[in-house]
């Protein structure tokens, strides 16, 4: 089982935007508490911090669209020669990714020129980067990665957690555990959170239309309905994305990342 956990804030706790001028909108309003349920942990739960809900303290909003994001990545098949490479800590890699942005990879303007295509070290690094879950707006963030790998009739997700207690941060997972879920369990805790969301916040946009807004905040009651119904379209607009993965380079740079001694050394700057 796997589950995207939330609670909002109290509409009356919820904190403006703006400073002087207090304002708030459909972002500010998702303020609130998350964690993921998956293999008997919670995942995101803090340790040391004693408060009715020891969890992550930020916007729904946030998790939510990153997980739209980053699930038709996750939800791409990993092939089986690349178990390996995605299941690996970059840290222990090989080589740089950097070392291969080279200065032929940019214009005269000094930027990154989008039609020169990136070295094989590059594009391997950047797909295994794409199974992130990007939860780097945290303090001492753990990282949290997805991948899918199918075998004969075994659809399933793995779910990969890595943290580092600084003494003042710590999670309740530890330093790393992982966990294997099947697809469908994945993708339906997806539409879950989508649909909690969505339900939760439209009974909060219903209740500032009744209110009027909140006393002292610019609230456009309007253009927030508005947000809400787009919002709304989202997450099927994500899953129709289909990555263009471009195997015969991820495979290039996963051989030089992990080592390879058939493949060339990385390049000079």
């Amino acid at each position: 089982m796997i589950r995207f956990r939330f609670e909002l804030y109290p509409l009356d706790e919820v904190s403006s935007w703006g400073g002087d001028e207090p304002t708030l909108h459909w972002f500010g309003l998702t303020e609130g508490w998350y964690w993921l349920e998956v293999g008997g942990h919670q995942l995101l739960r803090r340790t040391r911090l004693d408060h009715p809900h020891p969890y992550v303290d930020y916007y729904l909003a946030r998790l939510w669209e990153d997980v739209n994001v980053l699930t038709p990545d996750v939800l791409e098949p990993v092939p089986a020669d690349l178990q390996l490479f995605i299941a690996s800590d970059p840290a222990q890699w090989a080589c740089d990714p950097l070392a291969f942005v080279t200065a032929g990879d940019e214009d005269r303007f000094g930027d990154i020129d989008p039609n020169v295509p990136d070295h094989p070290v590059v594009t391997a690094a950047n797909w295994h980067g794409e199974h992130y879950l990007d939860l780097g707006y945290l303090r001492n963030a753990p990282s949290l990665r997805f991948w899918r790998t199918v075998r004969g009739d075994r659809d399933g997700i793995t779910v990969d957690w890595r943290h580092e207690d600084n003494g003042e941060i710590g999670f309740t997972a530890g330093q790393a555990v992982r966990f294997c879920v099947p697809t469908a369990a994945y993708l339906e805790a997806v539409h879950t959170l989508d649909r909690g969301l969505m339900t939760a916040m439209l009974q909060r946009v219903e209740e500032l239309e009744r209110r009027g807004g909140l006393p002292g905040v610019d609230l456009d009651l309007a253009g927030l309905r508005r947000e809400h119904e787009d919002r709304g379209h989202w997450l099927a607009k994500n899953l129709n994305r289909t990555p263009k993965t471009d195997w015969d380079a991820v495979r290039q740079g996963a051989h030089r990342l992990l080592g390879d001694p058939h493949q060339a050394s990385a390049p000079t700057a």
